[in-house]
């Protein structure tokens, strides 16, 4: 049996989501990083990978490491288009981080170079790969539930002083680019996922305790129609006292309604569908611990191995660059419509960093 060489990977961005892409790409038997790269240096990130050639220029990291295969992008939200764009370039496949980019036009310049250069564009989505998620995906695709007439998802967790810190990218219009792209775009991609692109948005926006610490919203109640036909609405805030609430989506068809939910969207709380008997589904993996606050379930692993089945093996991508282009559209029509319900803007004690500015200090 022939053995199949090992996809080699590097990484650029090694914060708390970068170490995590480190360690699946290390515990991936078919899978070698070959190289990182960082603003800080490997003391302050606290980081120990001997062996493995460190960097502080991401430019100087691609030009050394023609080996490469893969370049995965885990820096702020508002670099992804443009260290995309020079990596597939360069000829390597990218793995980027949620979200794709902070706009459909940065999007679309993205998805076109994939096309222009023959590389891949792998958007990490890993709440695809949970097993309520997967369960749910099946029964639309079966039309278990009939037709769709009501879809509710709520997003509520907690993101404080502990998350929104001075001197951070993270709440800046510019990197970090709203709550809806850095906290909730998994849940968006889950909706698109399941029942197409929307229409006709509604909504109100507001910013109950983050004035001094982001540019823009921390609460929205959002309604539309999908194009496929029912309604839905999206209710979201990071304005829970303490710690995370639950992330849950209702589903109501004309066979059965079902309602996915707990902190992370990871646990089926009912199920009532004609003629159906719920299985019983593998347990969903637990979030990943920050600390002082939780994140979504850790499946970056099945991420990786997918990179690495599509490159070994022609494997179908589990979340394209059109789909991650999507996602990007549909939070950018809510957000147009943000703005033009005149959410205030505020020039707080966050410091603003913008693209160029952090690709000086990168690279």
């Amino acid at each position: 049996m022939e053995t199949k060489r090992k996809i080699k990977f590097g990484i650029v961005g090694l914060g708390h989501i970068g170490k995590r892409h480190l360690e699946m790409i290390r515990c991936n038997r078919d899978a070698e990083i070959v190289a990182c790269c960082d603003l800080l240096p490997l003391e302050e990130l606290e980081l120990f990978i001997p062996g493995i050639p460190f960097y502080r220029d991401y430019g100087k990291m691609l030009r050394q490491h023609k080996e490469m295969d893969v370049l995965n992008i885990c820096v702020p939200n508002g670099l992804h288009a443009e260290i995309t764009i020079e990596a597939l370039n360069m000829g390597f496949h990218v793995v980027c981080e949620k979200p794709m980019a902070l706009s459909k036009s940065e999007a679309e310049k993205m998805l076109y170079k994939s096309l222009e250069v023959s590389r891949h564009i792998f958007v990490v989505k890993q709440n695809r790969y949970s097993p309520p998620a997967m369960w749910l995906k099946e029964i639309i695709n079966q039309e278990q539930l009939g037709k769709i007439h009501m879809v509710q998802m709520s997003c509520f967790w907690n993101r404080d002083e502990r998350y929104y810190q001075p001197n951070s990218w993270r709440g800046t219009q510019h990197e970090d680019g709203g709550t809806l792209f850095t906290q909730f775009s998994h849940f968006i991609d889950i909706m698109y996922w399941l029942f197409g692109d929307i229409k006709n948005v509604k909504g109100i926006f507001k910013d109950f305790k983050h004035e001094e610490l982001t540019d823009f919203e921390d609460s929205g109640v959002v309604s539309f129609e999908f194009v496929n036909g029912g309604i839905g609405c999206l209710n979201y805030s990071t304005a829970v006292y303490n710690k995370n609430l639950e992330s849950s989506v209702i589903i109501i068809g004309d066979k059965g309604t079902v309602k996915v939910a707990g902190q992370y969207m990871n646990e089926v709380v009912y199920c009532d569908i004609e003629s159906y008997e719920m299985p019983e589904l593998k347990p969903s993996n637990p979030p990943i611990d920050y600390g002082a606050y939780k994140g979504s379930a850790q499946n970056h692993h099945y991420v990786i191995a997918n990179v690495v089945n599509k490159l070994q093996n022609k494997a179908v991508i589990a979340t394209n660059a059109l789909e991650g282009l999507k996602v990007v559209d549909i939070i950018e029509r809510i957000y147009q419509l943000r703005d033009l319900t005149s959410i205030k803007r505020k020039n707080g004690w966050v410091k603003q960093f913008n693209a160029e500015e952090i690709k000086r200090k990168i690279s």
